[in-house]
C-alpha cells in the first residue's frame, strides 16, 4: 500500500512540476493536454510552432519543428532544449542526449539546461544521475521551485 501511495504522489507531482520552458520561463511543460492530429506545416517560425506543438502533447510534430528549427538555425540553444525534450516524450534519450550536447556547447550549463538534463535522466529512471543534475541547477539558481520539486521527484521515484 505504501508503495501505490509513493506512486500516486509521484504521478500527482510530475503533473506539477517537469523540465523548465525552453524560453527559460521556468514556467514548465506539462506533458498534459489532448493530443490531436495535426498536419506538418512549412513555417518560418519552426520554433514557435514546435513550442505550441509540444504544449499540446503532439511531441512528434513538435519534434519536427524543433528539427526545422536547428536546421535553420545551428546556433539557436532554445531550439536544441526543445528538440531534446520532444525526443525525451518520444522515449528517444538516444537523440535526446545529442540535442543536449549541442544546447550545452550554446548555452553552456544552465540552470534550465541542467533541469532538462536532470529531468530527462528521471524519465529513463535513473534517479541518482537526475539529481545530480538537479542539485547543480539548483546550486545556480537556489530559489528556482520546478528544480526543488524536481529533485522531491527522485526521492519518490521507485
Amino acid at each position: 500500500m505504501r508503495h501505490l501511495n509513493k506512486l500516486i504522489l509521484l504521478m500527482a507531482v510530475t503533473l506539477l512540476t517537469a523540465c523548465q520552458s525552453v524560453d527559460g520561463s521556468g514556467g514548465g511543460i506539462s506533458a498534459g493536454g489532448a493530443v490531436t492530429e495535426e498536419p506538418f506545416v512549412a513555417t518560418d517560425q519552426p520554433e514557435r510552432v514546435g513550442r505550441e506543438q509540444f504544449a499540446r502533447g503532439n511531441y512528434a510534430l513538435a519534434q519536427r519543428y524543433f528539427q526545422n528549427a536547428v536546421e535553420a538555425e545551428p546556433q539557436n540553444g532554445d531550439a536544441w532544449l526543445g528538440l531534446a525534450a520532444s525526443y525525451d516524450q518520444l522515449g528517444r534519450f538516444d537523440l535526446a542526449d545529442r540535442a543536449y550536447g549541442q544546447a550545452v556547447q550554446i548555452k553552456g550549463q544552465t540552470p534550465q539546461v541542467l533541469n532538462n538534463q536532470g529531468y530527462s535522466y528521471l524519465l529513463r529512471g535513473d534517479t541518482a544521475r537526475a539529481e545530480r543534475n538537479f542539485r547543480k541547477a539548483l546550486a545556480l539558481n537556489p530559489q528556482n521551485r520546478t528544480v526543488s520539486n524536481n529533485i522531491a521527484l527522485t526521492k519518490l521515484a521507485p
